[in-house]
């Protein structure tokens, strides 16, 4: 018997649910299954996306190829600008260049060996192995690793050349080329050198040099590549955490599915210890959740009908349907790796000074190299031109400018991802310079010092209403309209279990109120100003309890009914419980608050005094926000602007650095550069002290680099020689120049412990 196709069950051929398409007959159990199938097969499913992945430098972010490969630049390799599914090019690099040390490793001890027998008698191979066949299995062993292990670096040099952009490669290459070039003559040709050089008829070789500077480098270079590496893990992580799979309920059956098949408006069931499949809104259920994947919270967080829920974080509690949203690159999480992937490869203006300086740099240290050079080749020691060659090489080798070129993007990658973390997504790293330097912080209030969701905490009727009937012909006009206080109402009379009526001749007048007829009667809602407009008669004793209710920040609704004011109700906007502290760590940081709202000035200035403001602006439009923060700008004050509404863009995008809360509209994010997934001032707390730690470290970073070569050069061209008689020898110059490295990219990795 022939199996169902949808369910796999046998089915009797006789039976009616059959279908012939395309030549094939199937055959069904049942008409629902016959229809899923016919749905599914109908269905065209779209060409599987090539996946193409924009590759560039971590140092030069405008260098960019579609391919893996090297900076022309600065010859690092260029890693991919976002999530690279398989065996991404970063995975290779590391691969290729652990081969390499540990070959190259292998290879160089013997040379080592071979050489150090005149320092340490106890194992001096020449008693055992000729000097002619030293020379030989020296030469053959180094040609591997250097031509072999180290051929990138003189691939990268030869490029630089091109593109007349000397780096530090240019520099290691002409060092190794140098110590391994001369020892190919010394052996193949050794005639050609004058008797003066030779010991004993011997000629020094400096095969050992090359080749343990070459693994140095590599060691160096698998080293910085692991770092690279280990700063995006947090969002490899993260992305790894996403769901595959989630529960599909369609026509009363719940079906499951992978992520990729689910389309916005789908109806999933999301039950307890599972992760939420994609961000969207719970439509049935209550529960808790932990979202401290995404926010950094360690607390979970209560959800009821109507709240959001974000794709990959973990349902706790209960169980509850959701309706999807967003999909694809349009969840949290999708940005959220793109934003950082964006942000760790941004340059930050201060980048620019060590670039200039490594511009002029390359071509300074060939010039010492060549003047140390000829001044030990006249003045120096017997033999001098061994003398001349080793200093000069050593000087190539230790100025290597990798740590310089390394100060600042790793930091910024590691700040960057550390930010993620906690919920602050950086959009590009002169943000993060930015915000350090900030000196008056502009908010707005609701959404962001409150929690944005305004509810009635008082309301008073007149005489002879009774409160109930009031608060049906308040909310029954109220549900036509969009104000968050209307909602506010709505909600209230709702949780109150009141019935509302269909409102007619609905009408609204913006920034006033609203008219309509409830059950045949005329009815206004609005601000007092409306009603005064509308002729009504207000009672002193009203105007007293609405002063007294604005006095506790509490915004006041008028209602009026056939001509005469029918009650009051007193709608707040509660402060975040995160807010007080926030603020006062904020003024600890020496910067100024300043709240700018839309509310009215009563309200404003009771939120300012509780929470012991700088300064306020009440009763604003957006460009009256713009408008102070540039005035601001122009005292000199440098403007950081938090806002979560479409009426804060503009502001946010003339601030310094604007902040938009993660809760707020697309635009809001769209305008700022720093975007935080929690919408409150712990947020802002956050980036000022990641932005604070980030800038310290790059300055940590670049003073290493700095005082290293401003030390590392003198001492390789022999300037200590005259008054101790030191040398430094090409193979020390490799390994400082390695630690220097090293050093920088250690420093920039303690960001990720940071605690913010």
């Amino acid at each position: 018997m022939p199996k169902d196709p949808v369910c796999g069950m046998e089915v009797d051929e006789s039976g009616t649910f059959k279908l012939t398409q395309e030549g094939r007959t199937y055959y069904f159990c049942s008409q629902h299954c016959k229809d899923k199938f016919l749905a599914r097969s109908s269905k065209k499913e779209p060409p599987a996306p090539q996946a193409r992945y924009v590759y560039t430098c971590p140092m030069h972010p405008e260098i960019r190829q579609d391919k893996p490969g090297d900076c022309p630049k600065c010859g690092m390799s260029l890693e991919p600008a976002g999530p690279v599914a398989g065996d991404s090019g970063e995975d290779k690099e590391l691969r290729i260049l652990s081969q390499k040390f540990w070959i190259s490793a292998v290879f160089t001890v013997p040379i080592v060996l071979l050489t150090i027998g005149e320092m340490i008698p106890a194992i001096d191979l020449s008693i055992f192995i000729p000097y002619h066949i030293s020379s030989w299995i020296q030469f053959l062993l180094a040609t591997s690793v250097v031509l072999w292990s180290g051929g990138f670096f003189f691939a990268r040099a030869w490029r630089s050349i091109i593109n007349k952009s000397l780096n530090m490669f240019t520099l290691i290459a002409l060092g190794v080329g140098a110590a391994y070039g001369y020892s190919v003559v010394a052996v193949l040709l050794p005639q050609v050198f004058p008797d003066t050089l030779k010991k004993m008829g011997k000629l020094d070789l400096y095969f050992e040099a090359a080749a343990v500077i070459t693994v140095l480098v590599v060691l160096g270079q698998l080293l910085e590549a692991k770092a690279r590496s280990r700063t995006s893990q947090a969002i490899k992580a993260l992305l790894g955490l996403a769901a595959k799979s989630a529960h599909r309920i369609r026509q009363g059956l719940e079906e499951n599915v992978a992520i990729d098949d689910i389309r916005k408006g789908d109806i999933l069931r999301v039950r307890p210890g599972e992760k939420i499949p994609l961000d969207g809104v719970i439509t049935e259920g209550r529960s808790t959740v932990d979202e401290s994947m995404i926010t950094g919270e360690p607390m979970p967080v209560v959800k009821n009908t109507g709240d959001k829920v974000v794709g990959a974080t973990i349902n706790q509690t209960g169980t509850f349907l959701m309706r999807a949203e967003k999909i694809g690159a349009e969840t949290l999480l999708s940005q959220i790796v793109h934003m950082v992937s964006q942000a760790q490869r941004s340059r930050a203006p201060i980048q620019g000074i060590a670039d200039r300086i490594a511009g002029y740099f390359v071509p300074v240290v060939m010039t010492v190299s060549a003047l140390s050079f000829l001044i030990w080749l006249n003045w120096g020691p017997q033999p001098q031109l061994a003398h001349a060659f080793v200093n000069a090489i050593a000087v190539l080798i230790i100025a290597c400018p990798c740590a310089l070129g390394l100060a600042t993007p790793m930091s910024i990658m590691v700040g960057v991802g550390r930010g993620a973390q906690s919920g602050v997504l950086i959009k590009n790293a002169e943000a993060i310079e930015k915000a350090e330097k900030i000196t008056h912080l502009l908010t707005d209030k609701t959404g962001t010092l409150t929690e944005g969701k305004p509810r009635i905490t008082a309301y008073i009727e007149s005489p002879g209403w009774d409160k109930g009937e009031l608060l049906s012909i308040a909310a029954s006009l109220e549900q036509s309209s969009e104000h968050p206080l209307a909602r506010a109402i709505v909600d209230f009379a709702k949780e109150q279990n009141v019935e509302t009526a269909a409102a007619e001749n609905f009408e609204s007048i913006t920034g006033d109120g609203i008219k309509g007829n409830i059950h045949g009667k005329s009815v206004i809602v609005g601000k007092q100003k409306f009603m005064e407009e509308s002729e009504m008669n207000i009672t002193e004793d009203f105007r007293k309890q609405a002063l007294d209710l604005q006095d506790q920040a509490q915004s006041v609704v008028w209602v009026a009914v056939e001509g005469r004011v029918a009650g009051i109700f007193g709608i707040s906007d509660p402060i975040k419980k995160t807010t007080p502290d926030a603020i006062r760590t904020i003024h600890n940081m020496g910067i100024k608050v300043v709240m700018l709202t839309g509310d009215n000035r009563k309200t404003a200035q009771v939120i300012a005094g509780r929470l012991g403001l700088d300064d306020f602006h009440a009763e604003l439009v957006p460009e009256d926000k713009q408008q102070i923060v540039k005035e601001l700008a122009d005292k000199g004050a440098r403007v950081m602007m938090a806002g979560d509404g479409i009426n804060d863009a503009p502001a946010l995008a003339q601030a310094d650095v604007g902040v938009a809360m993660g809760t707020g509209t697309d635009v809001a994010i769209e305008s700022a550069g720093i975007t935080l997934v929690k919408g409150d001032l712990g947020g802002i707390v956050k980036a000022l002290r990641l932005s604070r730690n980030v800038m310290g470290n790059i300055r940590q970073n670049l003073f290493f680099a700095f005082i290293y070569n401003s030390l590392g050069v003198p001492i390789a061209a022999g300037a200590l020689y005259p008054f101790f008689g030191l040398l430094l020898s090409p193979v020390l110059a490799g390994a400082a120049m390695s630690f220097s490295s090293l050093s920088v990219v250690g420093n920039a990795l303690r960001l990720r412990k940071l605690k913010l």
